[in-house]
């Protein structure tokens, strides 16, 4: 009996470590490469003479790379599994930030975006594949536990980067080419152990489906719908929070602040949240998330000042990463094993369109009206709509 429970104990040791790893992907992928942008955009902004638009326009490019990584993610791991392309997607996009402290002028800078979307997407498409793997056979509980270990990893990437940006900014607003370069060489530096992570998955990574069925697209088509609005909704307001912020008068020690406490609530609650999302029926559980983002969007619209924004930060952080964990976990509910690249990867194409339309949608709106809160007030309603569409997905059987 007690060999029993060692044997336990390190089998999920094991399996905690291959989702530590993969989850440096995920850092990657969404922490640096998506999030990080909402540090760099204000002295970029400052020094490039960029337009609120063209600065949501970067996001969009970012969002449409995703788009087309998202499908081109699913045919590769049928092709070659999962491993390789996921390995590749990690490289390419730990050189892509590296690279966009060169760029000079906005078309050089949408360019990068769009390419780092491609290979971002790749990187957190198969590393989820591949964190749904590590256990085949385990209990929805454990899986949801791994799955939201591996998700953990982009709000630990905000996290750095708010250690990072900050640091490469203290001399001006030209600091920002030196933290794309920052954030290119941690992400380099996390190479080697996501691959290591990659090849012990015991899961085999070829042969899954590379797009789903009818029937099985139906089955999903109100989390599809959601999962869309949800990322219109999220990453409007993650694009321009912090120039919200400081135009509400909040010095760059506070912004970077409020960012690695966004950070930190993130990855706490992320990890907490798996088990949670493992027990809830149906779209419930992606709904549940999708109202609570949507709640801590609001208190810094409402009442400006850094208590409301510390407030939005803890609220908002503590929901709004576990939006994918609870997708796939619902895909894996609803799916066979073998279709769950392809789920993972057609969600992610609705997010990413969603993603694609929430900057520039904000953006518009503050260029139209000369006010970053009126932008923003998009982010709420969009996430309080995928809530409620949300709750029309049915449970699985």
């Amino acid at each position: 009996m007690e060999m029993t429970r060692d044997v336990a104990r390190e089998s999920l040791q094991r399996e905690v470590l291959i989702a530590l790893g993969l989850s440096i992907g995920a850092a990657v992928a969404l922490g640096f490469s998506r999030f990080a942008y909402a540090l760099l955009l204000p002295p970029m902004r400052e020094t490039l003479g960029l337009t609120y638009v063209e600065a949501g326009a970067l996001n969009t490019a970012n969002a449409v790379g995703y788009i087309f990584g998202s499908l081109a993610a699913a045919l590769s791991a049928r092709r070659w599994g999962a491993k390789r392309p996921f390995q590749l997607g990690f490289l390419v996009s730990a050189l892509i930030l590296a690279l966009s402290a060169a760029a000079s002028d906005f078309r050089m800078l949408f360019l990068l975006r769009t390419i780092g979307g491609v290979s971002t997407a790749f990187a957190f498409i198969l590393g989820a594949a591949l964190a749904g793997a590590i256990c085949p056979g385990s209990s929805a509980e454990r899986k949801g536990f791994l799955v939201g270990l591996y998700v953990a990893g982009s709000s630990l990437g905000i996290v750095v980067s708010g250690i990072a940006v900050p640091f490469a900014l203290q001399e001006g607003a030209q600091g920002w080419r030196e933290g794309w370069v920052i954030l290119g060489c941690l992400a380099l530096l996390g190479a080697v152990p996501a691959a290591l992570a990659a090849r012990s998955v015991p899961a085999p990574a070829k042969g899954a489906s590379a797009m789903l069925g009818l029937a099985e697209f139906r089955r999903l088509t109100p989390a599809i719908l959601g999962y869309g609005l949800f990322g219109a909704g999220y990453v409007g307001w993650m694009t321009f929070i912090i120039a919200l912020l400081r135009d509400q008068g909040a010095s760059g020690g506070q912004t970077a602040t409020f960012w690695i406490v966004l950070g930190l609530t993130s990855t706490i609650s992320t990890l907490l949240w798996g088990r949670v999302l493992a027990q809830l029926p149906g779209g419930r559980g992606p709904a549940l998330i999708f109202f609570i983002t949507m709640l801590g969007t609001l208190p810094v619209l409402i009442q400006p000042g850094l208590f409301s924004a510390f407030l939005s930060a803890v609220v908002f952080g503590s929901s709004f990463m576990a939006g994918p964990a609870a997708v796939t976990i619902l895909a894996q509910r609803q799916l066979p094993a073998s279709a769950l690249t392809a789920a993972v990867a057609l969600l992610t194409v609705a997010f990413a369109l969603g993603q694609s339309i929430g900057p520039i949608l904000a953006g518009t709106i503050t260029d139209m009206t000369g006010q970053v809160a009126a932008g923003l007030w998009a982010s709420p309603a969009l996430l309080g709509l995928a809530a409620i569409v949300s709750l029309f997905q049915r449970r699985a059987g």
